[in-house]
């Protein structure tokens, strides 16, 4: 996959088949829009262009608002390479893009930059200023301008609308089973492992202690998950490979283990902690980044009345750890 980042340097695309939006989570409704996008160029020898943006335009249209995201724009870059599109523009989106009117957005964007064969876009899909324009919009000058314009109704992308919002709304629910079954795939963040208070080790549980690299990265509800994880490598390794324009090579298939979200009440109380304990593992992974994949909900924070029940309950939490992954093997 291409990835373009200037809207005034794009290649001549082939018979582009086009679709637009944020893509954020690229969940099960993302994946039909983009499985009829690839059916499209097939029948036509055409080539497959996403449009993105970046930022995310509430972050624009709503400034000063909290944005939360499911996928970081590297993230979404990495997902979509991964269902073989052709192209993916990330168009920089500021306050005199979003001012545009729906007409202005359709002739000098989409038809002078792109000049696409087809423009597929979901039955939701809302541009320009104000959102005001939408599919008959689009078709209506589409005719003028000679594209054809496909929209995926609901019922197609899903009987229960599959949307990034209700996403988000499940993961911070700590629903992670409506969540990840509308992604087609664990929810993931990655961060950078820092040094902690070394109570895990005295628990015989040693955790690392995890900051999210992006501050509009979404992290679920505080509770206890079963999780999994990737050691993705050495934060100078990591800076000097991407200075370089190359990604890290992951260090290890996906360990797995248990996290904690939240503020541990029976300690502190106080600052909100990330800590993922993998289950036999005694490496130094200190600054190094960690991709942790959040698989299912254990229980809430509890607080206890001391270290030894605190014990008992994370040895309870291990034990159905296990038990989930026991199950899943079983079920493969």
């Amino acid at each position: 996959m291409q990835v373009h980042h200037s809207i005034n340097k794009l290649p001549v695309f082939t018979n582009a088949v086009l679709t637009i939006g944020t893509f954020d989570g690229v969940h099960l409704g993302h994946q039909q829009i983009i499985k009829q996008l690839k059916e499209e160029a097939v029948k036509i020898n055409g080539e497959t262009v996403i449009i993105t943006f970046h930022p995310h335009p509430r972050k624009i249209v709503a400034a000063g608002k909290p944005i939360y995201l499911l996928t970081t724009l590297n993230e979404k870059i990495i997902l979509l390479d991964e269902f073989g599109i052709d192209h993916l523009v990330v168009v920089p989106f500021d306050e005199t893009f979003s001012n545009q009117t729906p007409e202005e957005y359709v002739q000098h964007f989409l038809y002078e930059k792109f000049h696409p064969h087809t423009l597929i876009i979901g039955y939701d899909h809302r541009f320009g200023k104000n959102r005001k324009g939408d599919y008959h919009l689009l078709e209506n000058m589409g005719k003028q301008l000679g594209f054809a314009v496909k929209e995926i109704p609901e019922q197609v992308i899903n009987e229960v609308t599959v949307s990034s919002t209700r996403i988000r709304e499940s993961l911070l629910k700590a629903d992670l089973q409506t969540a990840n079954s509308y992604l087609g795939y664990n929810y993931f963040f990655e961060g950078m492992v820092v040094d902690g208070n070394k109570l895990g080790r005295t628990l015989g549980y040693p955790t690392a202690n995890i900051i999210i690299h992006d501050e509009n990265k979404l992290v679920p509800a505080n509770g206890i998950y079963v999780a999994e994880a990737e050691i993705i490598g050495q934060q100078s390794t990591v800076n000097s490979q991407q200075s370089s324009g190359s990604k890290p090579e992951a260090q290890s298939s996906k360990l797995k283990g248990m996290m904690s979200i939240g503020v541990r009440p029976t300690v502190d109380g106080k600052n909100r902690t990330i800590e993922m304990n993998i289950f036999d593992f005694e490496k130094d992974i200190y600054g190094c980044t960690m991709k942790v994949f959040v698989c299912a909900y254990l229980r809430p924070e509890l607080k206890f009345n001391s270290l030894d029940e605190l014990k008992l309950q994370i040895d309870k939490d291990k034990e159905e750890s296990l038990k989930y992954f026991a199950a899943l093997k079983k079920a493969e």
